[in-house]
This record gives structure tokens, C-alpha cells and sequence, in this order.
């Protein structure tokens, strides 16, 4: 599969922890979002298969509590989200608003691989109690344990002028 470069192109610097941190807070709150309605509609059709009464009965048993298919669709849900804006266009949504974009180095979009590699990394960094993170305050390029792992970089890109 070929690489699509994208727009716009250049030499950009990479981002600082502190603008990292603003777009993933901007993300946590979409995300949050998804995962409400994703576990919604999940709900929705799980009462429309067992039915109200056995669903009430099930959920004051506890049966429900800690559901494995529930888990397994908001994670696949999640990295939808991020594999979908960070191998189209290299942004999230919150990416878009501070200026900040995942790329190859050549400035090409990165690939279905490298944003599951770097989806499960960044979740293991913040396993780490964030020290992946924290890991691009010391790394010359800036880079966190999921560009490294992943070989992609997040660079600050100028607004576009409309």
C-alpha cells in the first residue's frame, strides 16, 4: 500500500509535552462521549435480544457488572477513533485544534499498524503511571515510548489559512 504525503508539507518542529497533554485532554472528552453512546447502543440491543425483565434481573444480580464483550467493543470502538483520524489525515479532533499531527517522518500518513502500535503503547505508558509520556521531556526529538515504538512523530503544523 502506497503512502499518501500530507497537506501541508515541511519541516515542522516536534510538539512539547505540554501541547501533547492539551489535545489529549480535548480527545478524553470526544472519547468519553463515544464510549457513552457505544455502551448506550451496546445496552440497547443486549435488552432487545434477552428482553427488560431478565436485563433488570441480570443487572440487580451483578451479573452484568465487568461484561468482557462490553469491554471488547469499547476498546475496538477506541481505536477506531484514533486509527481512522491518525492514518486519514494524521489528526484527532483534538490533534486539529492545537495544531499537532502524527506522521512517518517523510511527512507521510502513518499506517494501520503503527497507529495499533501506538494505540497499546500510549496505553501502556499511562499503565506506567504516564512515564512514556514523561519519556518525551527527555528524549532529544521529544519523542513519547509510542513514537519511538511506533517510528512515528507528533510535529506542530501552522494553521491554514482558509
Amino acid at each position: 500500500m502506497s503512502k499518501h504525503s500530507l497537506i501541508p508539507q515541511g519541516d515542522f518542529p516536534p510538539v512539547g509535552l505540554g501541547r501533547r497533554m492539551a489535545a489529549m485532554f480535548y480527545d478524553f472528552l470526544l472519547c468519553t462521549a463515544l464510549l457513552i453512546v457505544t455502551a448506550g447502543g451496546y445496552k440497547l440491543v443486549q435488552g432487545a435480544i434477552i428482553g427488560e425483565q431478565r436485563m433488570r434481573e441480570l443487572t440487580d444480580a451483578g451479573a452484568l457488572d465487568g461484561d468482557p464483550l462490553l469491554s471488547t467493543i469499547l476498546l475496538f470502538a477506541l481505536f477506531g477513533f484514533f486509527a481512522k483520524f491518525w492514518t486519514h489525515g494524521g489528526q484527532t479532533l483534538g490533534m486539529q485544534v492545537w495544531g499537532v499531527r502524527v506522521q512517518n517522518a517523510d511527512g507521510s500518513a502513518i499506517s494501520l499498524w503503527q497507529a495499533l502500535l501506538r494505540f497499546v503503547v500510549a496505553i501502556a505508558s499511562w499503565l506506567c503511571l504516564g512515564l512514556g509520556f514523561i519519556w518525551s521531556l527527555i528524549d532529544k526529538r521529544k519523542r513519547s515510548w509510542h513514537d519511538i515504538y511506533s517510528e512515528t512523530q507528533l510535529v506542530r503544523v501552522p494553521k491554514q489559512k482558509k
